[in-house]
């Protein structure tokens, strides 16, 4: 299930700072529609940490029932205290969703063992698909390569979310985690080579605004037609590189608003776009036609 190009969906927003609920069920309709292998709701992309606990649990259940099986869901689920993990996750399960992706905790920076008792109180507690989701440039918290062979044990925790864009990380680790772990890139820039050495998905922000060629990418990889693969990536590789000109999901929300897709609206901390970096992001998403 959890294969190919996942889409890292941003959450529209009105004006006055409330989800827009149309503008997000037709961005589910086009990843359907050009053939995303995935959504992930309410993640980082999502502006997880902007939307209370009612908005968090409404969306993963809008997106179950708008998308009617047609695509899986995966629900963001981290957070930086395990009990309120391990209540979004459940109510994710509730929901219907196909699986959660959980964040290492932020800011409160826990050791290797206590990533471990956080991650193992979760997989405990609910029993659901659960990959773990490693990004320490934001969480300034590394889920390091012994835990992750610890925690591939764990009966519900099928998969990492490798977002550091070390490539050595999936060469040391996919022979001593448990069989059937799911290796998934986090990680634009690096995701083809992600896949080459044995990743199964990418999680991605390029993909809200160019799914159906990523999904064409990782199809390509599948088919071992590398080649191919690498000259179709080659058209995305500023377009990736600009969807992080300014912390995201700033760059993609532009994007898709230039697209017609949503309203330029985020909740603060988070402000438009500085006009400066338009240019990029235009030569970008030109340039990947």
């Amino acid at each position: 299930m959890f294969q190919g190009s996942i889409v890292a969906l941003v959450t529209p927003m009105n004006a006055d700072g409330s989800v827009d609920i149309k503008s997000f069920n037709n961005l589910l309709d086009f990843h359907v529609q050009n053939k995303s292998d995935g959504v992930v709701v309410v993640g980082t992309t999502g502006e997880a940490p902007t939307i209370d606990f009612d908005e968090h649990i409404s969306l993963v259940n809008i997106a179950v029932k708008f998308s009617r099986g047609r695509i899986p869901v995966i629900a963001g689920t981290g957070a930086n205290s395990t009990k309120e993990a391990i209540f979004l996750t459940k109510e994710a399960k509730n929901a219907g969703a196909d699986g959660s992706l959980l964040v290492t905790p932020y800011y409160n920076k826990p050791n290797q063992r206590g990533l471990y008792e956080h991650y193992k109180a979760i997989n405990d507690a609910v029993d659901f698909p659960q990959i773990l989701y490693n990004v320490p440039a934001r969480t300034s918290c590394d889920l390091e390569n012994d835990t992750v062979i610890q925690l591939s044990q764990l009966k519900n925790i099928v998969g990492i979310k490798d977002a550091t864009g070390d490539l050595a990380r999936i060469e040391k680790l996919r022979n001593k985690v448990a069989d059937n772990f799911i290796f998934i890139s986090g990680d634009d820039l690096t995701f083809l080579d992600y896949l080459k050495r044995g990743g199964k998905a990418v999680i991605s922000v390029t993909a809200n605004v160019r799914p159906l060629m990523m999904h064409q990418i990782c199809n390509l990889v599948e088919e071992n037609k590398i080649q191919d693969a690498e000259k179709l990536n080659l058209k995305l590789e500023l377009l990736h590189k600009a969807m992080f000109i300014e912390s995201n999901p700033i760059p993609v929300k532009w994007m898709l608003t230039k697209m017609g897709m949503i309203k330029q609206y985020m909740r603060l901390p988070m402000v438009e776009l500085d006009p400066n970096n338009a240019k990029i992001l235009n030569e970008g998403f030109e340039l990947s036609a």
